[in-house]
């Protein structure tokens, strides 16, 4: 077993250790928060919560009832193989084995209390840093650890919006982790829920998150895709794809063809969609083929006007945004990466199905196709 110290040598250590798990590299917890008084909390009440598997969320309230509570969350970090592509593989690390890791949500002023554990058979050190956390790196300074530990991390969510979360054991293994699986997302909605423009309440019918992920797979000398044996392993030739900036893959929820066919999201004619979309490391311009965003929260901060009626939106690298929709046509919308070579090339690329009755009034095939005449 590593020592932590060993786990924190950090990116000098990489070129001497024989295992990337010497080279973690993140910082130590603030001497400040030792000596700080524990905050006392004992009159909230709390709230446990199951994480369930993107795109889908855990159940909530969109208006908040009563005061403050504490949220009470645990993730289990799950080092694996997953299938990218028919011919590409991973070895990835994530939060609770799923890419992206689970939604979680609450509200405006509740505390985040999230028990994270690291299983004795994994191989890295691993941690958590929230962008919607203040302070000791976004809890990464407080959370590392070995794998057979665990540890408990609570903060405010002193600010609505969405925001992702990601590992960062510091130096070069933050972009490796990151890269390898290991994103998600937190929302946390204002208390009174979420308003358009106008300060005027709005509700959504089904919530749907969509994680978007770059992904760096080496090939042979014959353009076949690499497989390792463990994380470590594909370390130097994985880093040596992550140093050209260009993918091998782009996709949604951790594969191509995730939410596509008979795993694409579904809604009813007359429905108000919540899409809630991160990027922890690129930018995206997701886009609705076939539809819009209605309101559009682009940098994901609810306490900022939305945008109306875009045709396409901008996430930035690192941040997550939600936008709301009404579909009102049945059919099948591809929810597309509108860098079209990365959403058809690449995998950026989900479906919605729409069910319901069509309207001609808002599109109508008055001749169907035959040949040219005259």
């Amino acid at each position: 077993m590593f020592t932590r110290r060993a786990a924190l040598v950090g990116a000098a250590a990489l070129a001497s250790a024989p295992l990337v798990i010497r080279a973690a590299g993140a910082e130590e917890a603030p001497a400040q928060a030792a000596a700080a008084a524990p905050a006392d909390l004992s009159s909230l009440p709390r709230v446990k919560h199951k994480l369930v598997v993107p795109p889908f969320a855990h159940a909530h309230e969109q208006v908040a009832i009563g005061g403050p509570v504490i949220n009470e969350f645990e993730m289990r970090i799950v080092e694996k193989e997953v299938q990218l592509d028919e011919d590409a593989w991973m070895q990835a690390m994530t939060f609770d084995g799923s890419i992206p890791g689970p939604l979680m949500i609450v509200h405006e002023g509740d505390y985040v209390e999230l028990t994270l554990v690291n299983p004795a058979e994994n191989t890295m050190p691993h941690n958590i840093d929230f962008h919607a956390a203040t302070g000791a790196l976004g809890g990464g300074g407080l959370t590392l650890i070995n794998p057979g530990e665990q540890v408990v991390l609570r903060f405010k969510a002193t600010r609505a919006g969405t925001f992702v979360y990601h590992c960062a054991p510091g130096g070069p293994m933050i972009p490796w982790h990151v890269v390898s699986g290991m994103a998600g997302c937190i929302m946390v909605l204002p208390r009174e829920g979420l308003t358009d423009a106008q300060g005027k309440p709005v509700r959504y019918d089904r919530l749907y998150y969509i994680g978007e992920s770059d992904h760096y797979v080496p090939k042979d000398a014959d353009g076949t895709y690499r497989r390792y044996a463990d994380p470590s392993e594909g370390y130097e030739d994985m880093v040596a794809v992550m140093d050209t900036l260009t993918p091998s893959h782009i996709v949604f929820n951790g594969a191509v063809g995730a939410l596509t066919g008979d795993k694409a999201m579904k809604a009813n004619v007359g429905e108000r969609v919540l899409f809630i979309h991160s990027q922890p490391n690129r930018d995206s311009r997701p886009h609705l083929i076939g539809g819009h965003g209605d309101l559009v929260w682009e940098t994901g901060k609810f306490r900022n006007p939305p945008q109306r009626d875009l045709e396409t939106w901008f996430i930035r690298g690192g941040s997550a945004g939600a936008a709301l929709y009404e579909f009102l046509q049945p059919g099948v919308y591809a929810y597309v990466n509108h860098n079209l070579i990365e959403a058809v090339h690449k995998g950026a690329t989900a479906h919605v199905l729409v069910e319901g009755a069509w309207n001609n009034d808002l599109m109508e095939q008055l001749v169907a196709p035959t040949g040219v005449t005259g």
